[in-house]
């Protein structure tokens, strides 16, 4: 859950009051292991905003995916993932998102076969 700044502010002040962790847990009802970061923040930075989230880059492009797969048609998504330095999550989520898929196709004459 995402807390409004002005109410950490409150909550921490309020701490810093000398109020004890259970009271000031129970009044703004918040945990007290959230307390405990939000006092540790204000007293690092002075500073209670949110940190902004750190995303790494996609690894695997969809060109250069669909390019592998052309020229090692029968590699597994681990080998797959090893060329891209990747998981093999990545790649089955890259395959997904890009509408590749892996399935082996009946020619006509074999479906009539069967």
């Amino acid at each position: 859950m995402s807390y409004d700044k002005k109410y950490r502010e409150r909550a921490v002040e309020y701490r810093l009051e000398g109020h004890t962790l259970a009271e000031t847990s129970k009044v703004f009802k918040v945990g007290t292991t959230t307390l405990k970061k939000w006092v540790k923040q204000h007293k690092a930075t002075g500073d209670l905003s949110k940190k902004p989230l750190k995303r790494s880059p996609k690894k695997i492009c969809p060109e250069k995916l669909t390019e592998y797969l052309r020229s090692h048609p029968d590699a597994y998504q681990s080998e797959i993932a090893e060329a891209f330095e990747c998981s093999q999550s990545a790649v089955s989520q890259a395959m997904k998102k890009h509408k590749i898929t892996r399935k082996k196709r009946q020619s006509d004459t074999e479906s009539k076969i069967q």
